[in-house]
This record gives C-alpha cells, sequence and structure tokens, in this order.
C-alpha cells in the first residue's frame, strides 16, 4: 500500500515554500525535496505545527546530479509514498551576456530547468496518470521573450511552458491537469542568485510585485481548475501580452536595456 503524495521540488524558500503550504492546506500529504537540508525540516515542522495530518517528508537533494532522479524515486518508495501531483519549482537563473557568463554555470541551468524538469515528469508520470493527479511546472513571464541579458534563463523558461502546454493537451483525456505557472518577480532568493542589483531593481517594480503567497494560491488553484497558463497579476497579464505585439526589432533592445538597469 502506498500514499499518494504532493512532491514539490525548491521548496525549501520563495515560491517552492508557498506551494508547500497551499498544498498542505488543502489537505495534501507532502515530499519536500532541496538542496538544503535544514530548511527542508523547518518547513516541514511548521507544515506539521500548523495542522497536517502527517509531517512533510524533507528530501535533501541536488536534481542536477547523477542518478538524483532514481534516488528521489527510491526515497518515496521507501516512505511507502506515491506522486500524485508534482510540482517542477527548482530552477535559476544568471543575469550577464552569455558570452561573459561561465559556460559549466550555464549549462547547470539548462540541467536543472529542463532536464531534471522532464525527467521528474517522465519518471513519475505513470503514477501520476494512475491516480488522475496533477503536474504544476513553474516557468516565468520569461517563457513568453527572449532574455538578452538572460539568454539561457529565458531559454529554458519557454521550453518549461512549451514542454507543460502540450502535456496538457496530451494528457486531457486521461483526466490528468498539466499547468505551467509564470509569474513575473517575486522577491526570493532568485534575484541574489541571479547576481541582479537589487537596491534600485525591488523599489522601481515593487508595485507590480505579488508576495509569493499569492502566486502560489493562484498557481495552485489554476491547476486544480484545470488552466494550462497561470500568470498571476494584472500588469503580468499586460506585460506579456505587450511583448506579444511588439515587433522583435523594437523589443529585443528594450528588454536588453531593462535587464541592464538590474
Amino acid at each position: 500500500m502506498t500514499r499518494p503524495v504532493a512532491v514539490i521540488t525548491g521548496a525549501s524558500d520563495g515560491i517552492g515554500a508557498a506551494l508547500a503550504r497551499i498544498f498542505a492546506a488543502n489537505g495534501h500529504e507532502l515530499a519536500l525535496v532541496a538542496r538544503r537540508g535544514d530548511r527542508l525540516e523547518a518547513l516541514a515542522d511548521e507544515i506539521a505545527a500548523n495542522g497536517a495530518a502527517v509531517r512533510p517528508l524533507p528530501i535533501e537533494l541536488d536534481l542536477t546530479t547523477e542518478g538524483a532522479v532514481d534516488l528521489l524515486s527510491e526515497r518515496l518508495g521507501e516512505a511507502g509514498l506515491t506522486p500524485r501531483f508534482l510540482v517542477n519549482n527548482a530552477g535559476f537563473g544568471l543575469m550577464g551576456r552569455a558570452i561573459e557568463l561561465d559556460a559549466a554555470e550555464q549549462l547547470a541551468i539548462v540541467d536543472l530547468n529542463m532536464r531534471a524538469l522532464t525527467a521528474l515528469t517522465l519518471r513519475f508520470l505513470p503514477a501520476i496518470v494512475a491516480v488522475k493527479g496533477g503536474v504544476l511546472n513553474v516557468a516565468s513571464v520569461a517563457a513568453f521573450m527572449p532574455g538578452p541579458g538572460f539568454a539561457v534563463y529565458y531559454a529554458t523558461k519557454a521550453y518549461v511552458r512549451s514542454f507543460s502546454e502540450a502535456l496538457s493537451q496530451e494528457l486531457k483525456p486521461l483526466g490528468v491537469k498539466v499547468a505551467c505557472l509564470c509569474p513575473g518577480p517575486v522577491q526570493t532568493g532568485f534575484q541574489a542568485r541571479a547576481g541582479m542589483d537589487l537596491s534600485g531593481f525591488m523599489t522601481a517594480i515593487k508595485p507590480a510585485m505579488l508576495p509569493a503567497a499569492e502566486v502560489a494560491r493562484q498557481g495552485y488553484e489554476g491547476l486544480m481548475a484545470g488552466k494550462r497558463v497561470i500568470v498571476p497579476g494584472l500588469a503580468n497579464r499586460l506585460f506579456v501580452w505587450g511583448s506579444a505585439v511588439t515587433p522583435r526589432a523594437l523589443l529585443l533592445p528594450l528588454l536588453a536595456s531593462a535587464q541592464q538597469r538590474r
């Protein structure tokens, strides 16, 4: 006998931790995956203290390491758990010109944002299909446009959106929900990891920012409602619409200029 859980990657901070809280608040048992085990333990304790019937299972794991998906599957099996929902939230980006950034670090973005996400999805889809569960992939408004100054990160998020939308259509007849959550900037550890200057940038965009908890709420509710793509916040939806109707000859230099101001 196995118990169905929501497996949430990148759960130690920011949107991932907020998604863990909203899934738990809606009665889901959780398996939390991230590199920082101490933060996972603290989050598991917090969720348990807030009334969860079962304390979440923390799994300290770097998803870019060889055999990580196999190890995660083994840990779930040993605990008697099977994925009902998979939340692919783990990811990072680096700001700067591609020619100037470290090549190995840029390839690590591809490994985590794309390869690990795809490998986890393909591994757990049979179990998710069996219980008519769902997959929530976390992308970004970056998924809708090219990103000079953030080229690899934006490209990986475009992949996540495309992959998610295709899977949504494929799996809909099987009763499986697949959604892509595309938030705008949210103040988390992402910005510092990406090498962004937070002093002026955050002040400038603060009016358009949503808290991680609100992004997570809209992501959860959108997934359960069967939405394919979820863009939280009116300002972000207008930004996505504007980028779609702006000729690339104008859009690219505008985006490049915006990245430089960060």
